[in-house]
């Protein structure tokens, strides 16, 4: 969660708007509350929640959050549920887990981290964000109950254990959902999540990323990431490094999960580029499912396609259960409807401006490597407003040879990594003359527009923002993308 107050970004420029795409109908990011009262009681909860440990810090301890939990009652036991861990994909993977499962008339929730604009995106119902009077309510309504842990516990619950407190929550109000769909925010034995008991298991890519809390290879990552596969659960592992790999099947044995592994028991037949994405052929647990569109870009997106489905089908039980297909129509008609905000998102023409939420050289090489296959852009600016706490110098090096030039900036956070810290380590990956310096978000997407303008109209020129999910959802909002 940002600290900065966001009201003057959300204005944006006229400027940045100008030929801008317009906002697609199934574009699920919320705006702010057009009622001005709504809209502050909304930030008084925002601001109240931030008064806590940031998400960012972690305690290694499930006690408060299992604290919270049974004084709630454990709403979390309520509903079988989905849980996914990983370094990369994890929100787009949800994402089309939760459009699978809506196909076959299920009652969803999903949670995922971190948002893009809007805090009320983390918790979805039957695949639309939580409106802000409910969010509100879901927060004053655990209130008392949170205030009451606090009072037994070292530390106070932190910003994540209690938005993780309210999702739940939230899906176990009324009649509690079908199934629920969950994203953890680090690791996994220890994230706020875990006091789920998840029926399937998935492990998007293992790569690094939090290295100083998580480990300094793979094999040591997926330790910690590990611990969200249950006893008797179903766990579906994407293509994993080896020693990562290792790990997650030692893990799985221990615990007497059924495991179905990319590359193995599902994954990607065929894939070639189409107009608005892709069209995919995957293997599943039961059997071929062809023609598939996926209006998403880049092969890592085809390979979360394979590992949503695979999660599913063994959610269905199929692959353990029974070996019978899901029904292909259902499946291409959600695929169909998928969105991933922030990921590989065109948000103006003219130059072509493009949002990615890379944050680590992983999701860099993934988003670099799209970008060529989809855009064929023979100029490509970056805009690079990345934390601190990352491998920057990895994710530099991964759009090096994309980025013909780079204007580094920051967003609004006090995790922004220093602007001039990050000049240098630009310069020294790209070279003096490839490297512009922009303190001010807006200021930086300016000077990158008139950088790929300068280029001329024919010359296929472009932008391509990325760094953060903060940096896209502040980026988003100044482009007019609400």
């Amino acid at each position: 969660m940002r600290e900065a107050d966001l009201a003057l970004i959300e204005a944006g420029s006229r400027t940045l708007r100008a030929q801008v795409t317009p906002p697609a109908p199934e574009d699920d990011v919320p705006s702010r509350p057009a009622d001005p009262e709504l809209d502050r009681e909304l930030r008084a909860v925002e601001e109240e929640l931030l008064g806590r440990w940031p998400e960012t810090r972690i305690d290694p301890s499930l006690d408060r959050i299992t604290a919270l939990m049974d004084v709630l009652g454990e709403p979390q036991r309520t509903y079988p549920a989905i849980h996914i861990t990983g370094t990369n994909g994890k929100t787009s993977t949800a994402r089309m887990i939760e459009r699978l499962l809506l196909a076959f008339e299920l009652r969803t929730g999903r949670y995922t981290s971190p948002h893009v604009q809007s805090v009320t995106e983390r918790i979805t119902l039957d695949g639309a964000p939580i409106s802000a009077e409910r969010f509100i309510e879901t927060y004053r309504d655990l209130q008392p109950y949170v205030g009451l842990v606090d009072g037994g516990q070292p530390h106070r619950l932190s910003f994540f254990e209690v938005i993780t407190a309210m999702a739940y929550a939230a899906f176990a109000d009324d009649a509690p959902v079908d199934v629920a769909v969950v994203e953890v925010g680090m690791g996994g034995s220890w994230d706020a999540t875990n006091v789920l008991d998840g029926q399937v298991a998935v492990v998007t890519p293992i790569s690094l990323d939090h290295t100083d809390r998580l480990g300094a290879t793979p094999g040591e990552i997926a330790v910690e990431k590990a611990g969200i596969i249950k006893h008797d659960a179903s766990a579906v592992f994407a293509q994993q490094p080896a020693d990562a790999a290792k790990v997650l099947l030692a893990r799985a044995a221990e615990a007497e999960a059924e495991v179905a592994r990319e590359g193995v028991e599902f994954g990607v037949l065929h894939r070639e580029v189409a107009v608005g994405g892709q069209l995919l052929t995957l293997r599943g647990l039961g059997g071929e499912y062809e023609q598939i569109f996926l209006p998403l870009h880049g092969e890592h997106q085809a390979h979360n396609a394979a590992l949503a489905l695979a999660a599913v089908e063994a959610f269905f039980g199929i692959g353990r259960v029974h070996q019978r297909a899901l029904d292909p129509a259902a499946v291409r008609t959600a695929f169909a409807t998928v969105t991933s905000p922030g990921r590989l998102e065109v948000v103006r023409r003219s130059p072509t401006v493009v949002l990615d939420a890379a944050h680590n050289p992983g999701g860099a090489l993934a988003a670099a490597a799209a970008i060529g296959e989809v855009f064929a852009f023979t100029h490509l600016v970056g805009v690079v407003g990345p934390s601190g706490d990352k491998d920057v110098r990895g994710l530099l090096e991964a759009f090096e040879p994309v980025f013909a030039e780079v204007v580094v900036t920051r967003n609004s956070s006090s995790r922004a990594m220093d602007v001039d810290a990050l000049a240098a380590l630009a310069v020294e990956v790209f070279g003096d003359d490839r490297v512009q310096v922009e303190p001010r978000l807006d200021d930086a997407l300016e000077a990158a527009i008139t950088l790929a303008e300068e280029e001329g109209e024919y010359a296929g020129a472009g932008v391509l923002v990325t760094g953060s999910v903060i940096t896209v959802g502040e980026a988003r909002l100044l482009l007019g993308r609400k």
